[in-house]
């Protein structure tokens, strides 16, 4: 219980409009781990009370009451305050995350946009002199994880020829 509450302390990471795809990558995880990210995925109902409830499914019906409660805040603590007067009169948090992931990860034929942009970006790459070899290896692989990030890759024997260089 303690490791929870420490992890639960951890800030989630903010979504101010830039690098969706990191952010709910990040997100998700977050949520996840916190075992709130069932009550993003799926908008599932509350069932009533039955007449005499057991204290088990009081329990239950109070846990997943505050799941929902919980995975809505955390949603509305990680994003800019911009974006949450958007997403503020939305019910649930799946509809403030379909919200979100459609109104930024944008469609097919803009993700394909930014992937072409992103392989032009990696093919333009040059060493710098001051750059060890290192920096400019995590420089590529950053450009390749951002490619497969929007559901592309650059194959591995690219990226590695292109190190060489």
């Amino acid at each position: 219980m303690e490791a929870e509450a420490s992890f639960s302390s951890i800030a989630p990471p903010v979504f101010d409009r830039d690098n969706y795809q990191i952010w709910a990558v990040r997100m998700e995880t977050y949520l996840d781990a916190l075992d709130l990210w069932e009550a993003v995925e799926e908008d599932y109902e509350i069932p009533a009370l039955p007449h005499n409830p057991t204290m088990a499914q009081i329990k239950a019906q109070k846990e997943k009451k505050t799941k929902k409660s919980k995975a809505k805040a955390c949603l509305f603590a990680a994003v800019s305050s911009n974006i949450f007067t958007c997403i503020m009169s939305l019910k649930s948090a799946k509809e403030i995350w379909d919200y979100l992931k459609t109104k930024y990860e944008g469609d097919e034929r803009i993700r394909g946009m930014q992937v072409l942009n992103l392989v032009r970006d990696f093919e333009l790459q040059k060493m710098k002199k001051t750059e060890s070899i290192k920096e400019y290896s995590d420089r590529l692989l950053s450009i390749a994880s951002r490619v497969r990030l929007l559901g592309s890759s650059l194959p591995e024997s690219r990226i590695v020829e292109k190190k060489s260089l």
